[in-house]
């Protein structure tokens, strides 16, 4: 039996999960997360299987320190000694044009990560801080690393470039790269499963959740996605605006004399629901759309119909849809925001049974029988994808 840790390294969080792998099979033994680190209250805590979570308050100056304590804490229990871990898996979210599947860790994937650093700086750092601390805590053991915009890497030209000069993609590397690969490949997978396998496929996975990012995966690869150079693009998001006229920023920065760092603050925190409505929870834009509120009831509106035109979209570079899929915390828990998106794609044939449509965070097809186009909730499971990954190359 092999034990795999799985760690996702933010600027100053970092989540766990530890596999028991018995064969094909993976068992979540224990899960948790370091919070605040480099910050004053910070803490860690663990859930041992359907166990309580336990929270402890201590000082978390680096990364480094937080997975010492993870280590201090999985050794309470789920494990005897760091000896039995097999490997570590780490996610990453910027994989460039280098990467498109996970692999194994070496100095040269470091260096990638390292020169990518420039495309994505909150996040590739953060996972080069955790990736270096088990370098130094556990030099033996082999760790992988799984790159968010890896799944994207199978667009074609005519999908990822942008109609800028040449230069732009061939010196600076501007292009479509994705993001939420790992959560699109699980969920289009499952739902290819769920249909029933067959040799073609065309299924739209929607990962809507404060980021959102819908993309369209033929026969099992992904073919285009809604985030582009950066996960600004695409459709509304929580605090984002998606796609907007690309001169705008620049009017702004113009006309109200902001600067770089205050229009992107706007774009990518200001905005979304939370610019059109005051709210960028989805469940309190929701009770308010209910409650009649106006504001709430158009961020609603305008939020939908942006995910209804990338399906829309999708569906016609695909040549047709089977499945689509709601995924991310939203798409698995928020019924209104899925009614709203499969009432106006009534016209493809998509019948909703609005019982199986309250349901919440469970895998379940919400279309009714005979739906010309199926509908699913998949509730998505990145770290499962990671340790099967890194399963594999060990």
């Amino acid at each position: 039996m092999d034990k795999i840790l799985i760690l996702n390294s933010g600027s100053s969080s970092l989540k766990y999960q530890l596999f028991n792998v018995d064969g094909d099979k993976y068992e979540v033994v224990a899960k948790g997360l370091a919070e605040r680190i480099g910050i004053k209250g910070s803490f860690v805590s663990i859930k041992i299987g359907d166990g309580e979570k336990v929270i402890k308050e201590t000082e978390l100056p680096t990364h480094e320190e937080a997975i010492r304590e993870v280590f201090a804490l999985l050794l309470q229990g789920p494990l005897k000694s760091l000896d039995e871990l097999s490997g570590v898996g780490h996610r990453v979210v910027h994989g460039g044009e280098y990467f498109d599947r996970t692999v194994l860790i070496d100095d040269e994937v470091i260096a990638r990560i390292e020169e990518l650093c420039t495309l994505a700086p909150l996040h590739n750092p953060a996972a080069l801080l955790g990736i270096q601390a088990i370098r130094h805590l556990l030099p033996n053991v082999p760790q992988t690393a799984a790159f968010d915009t890896a799944f994207h890497q199978t667009m074609e030209p005519e999908a990822y470039m942008y109609a800028l000069p040449k230069e732009q993609y061939q010196q600076y590397k501007i292009r479509r790269y994705g993001a939420h690969g790992t959560s699109h490949l699980y969920v289009s997978r499952e739902a290819n499963r769920l249909i029933g396998n067959p040799e073609h496929s065309k299924i739209i996975t929607c990962h809507i959740g404060n980021g959102a990012s819908i993309s369209a995966v033929k026969d099992g690869k992904c073919i285009d996605t809604s985030m582009g150079f950066t996960p600004l693009a695409g459709v509304v998001m929580g605090t984002r605006c998606g796609d907007i006229d690309p001169f705008i920023p620049l009017y702004i920065m113009k006309t109200q004399d902001k600067t770089v760092a205050e229009v992107d603050n706007l774009l990518n925190k200001q905005s979304g629901m939370f610019g059109l409505c005051g709210y960028s929870d989805n469940r309190d834009v929701e009770t308010r759309y209910f409650e009649g509120d106006e504001e709430c009831i158009t961020a609603m509106k305008v939020y939908s119909y942006s995910i209804v035109k990338y399906i829309g979209a999708y569906t016609a570079s695909m040549g047709g849809v089977d499945a689509i899929v709601f995924t991310g915390g939203v798409g698995e828990n928020g019924g209104e925001v899925r009614k709203l998106v499969c009432d106006r794609l009534a016209y493809m044939g998509i019948e909703l049974d609005s019982e199986a449509n309250k349901v919440r965070g469970k895998t379940i097809e919400i279309s009714k029988p005979g739906s010309k186009v199926r509908v699913f909730i998949i509730p998505t499971d990145e770290e499962l994808v990671i340790a099967q990954d890194t399963k594999k190359l060990l």
